[in-house]
């Protein structure tokens, strides 16, 4: 297994040393070391370290938080802070972006390597995922319409949908609204997008605010139709009407 490069941000040069040295004490590979935000910042994108360990505190025109703020942006790289400040000044700026970490010095060696250790697994996690969605969206966003699911984003994720649990779909604005058997989802689309997507083969716009599933219908009295189960009743558009007579198995 190979070695986490660490990069060492320590604008203090006795300090800088002494993290080094236990981190290759613990076993890890230190890949740089800067004293400044800027340095900090060329370093990562030249040595690509697997986590970057950063003092807030630096001197010069950046601090801590500013460069890190950089780095995971362009780099996505997990960083966590070093700081003997534990002021709730410093953590609300340093929690913003997020770090993996926030380590008070002073610290010992066994605080560094479990700090490194949940950082590097929960970076790993995340790529994981990000992986996973963009997976999932190239399916959705590159991919014939499923006849049998969809997926939804819901909540920064994906979520399947078979079909045949969807009763119907409702224009609201500049969403539409998914109703299933027992969930609702929001999703930002327009309602041609969405007839498109869901094809015609078992879906039916009636109206220009409603797509139901034909197997769904439960009654039609014009103007409404009853959808069955959850006896939601629908309004039939009087140009959608023709075209709902002709999907009808009609006796």
């Amino acid at each position: 297994m190979s070695k986490i490069n660490v990069l060492v941000v320590e604008d203090e040069s006795i300090v800088s040393k002494d993290i080094q040295h236990s981190l290759k004490k613990l076993g890890y590979n230190v890949v740089g070391a800067a004293a400044t935000g800027e340095k900090a910042i060329e370093l990562a994108h030249s040595e690509h370290p697997d986590i970057v360990l950063m003092d807030i505190m630096l001197k010069g025109d950046m601090n801590g938080i500013e460069a890190a703020e950089l780095i995971k942006k362009d780099l996505f790289i997990p960083v966590i802070f070093l700081t003997a400040y534990a002021d709730e000044s410093t953590l609300s700026k340093a929690k913003v972006i997020e770090p993996y970490g926030y380590i008070i010095k002073p610290f010992k060696e066994i605080d560094l390597h479990t700090s490194i250790e949940m950082a590097i697994y929960k970076h790993k996690k995340e790529k994981e995922q990000l992986k996973e969605i963009e997976y999932l969206y190239s399916i959705v966003d590159n991919k014939e319409p499923s006849k049998e699911f969809i997926f939804v984003k819901s909540n920064s994720k994906l979520v399947k949908i078979n079909c045949k649990d969807i009763y119907f779909i409702e224009a609201l604005k500049d969403y539409v609204v998914i109703n299933t058997t027992d969930t609702r989802y929001t999703v930002h689309s327009t309602m041609k997008d969405i007839e498109t997507k869901m094809g015609t083969e078992e879906f039916v716009r009636v109206h220009r605010s409603f797509i139901v599933r034909l197997d769904k219908i439960a009654t039609i009295e014009f103007p409404n139709l009853t959808l069955e189960n959850n006896k939601k009743s629908v309004p039939i558009g009087g140009s959608y009407r023709d075209d709902l007579n002709s999907r009808l198995n009609l006796i």
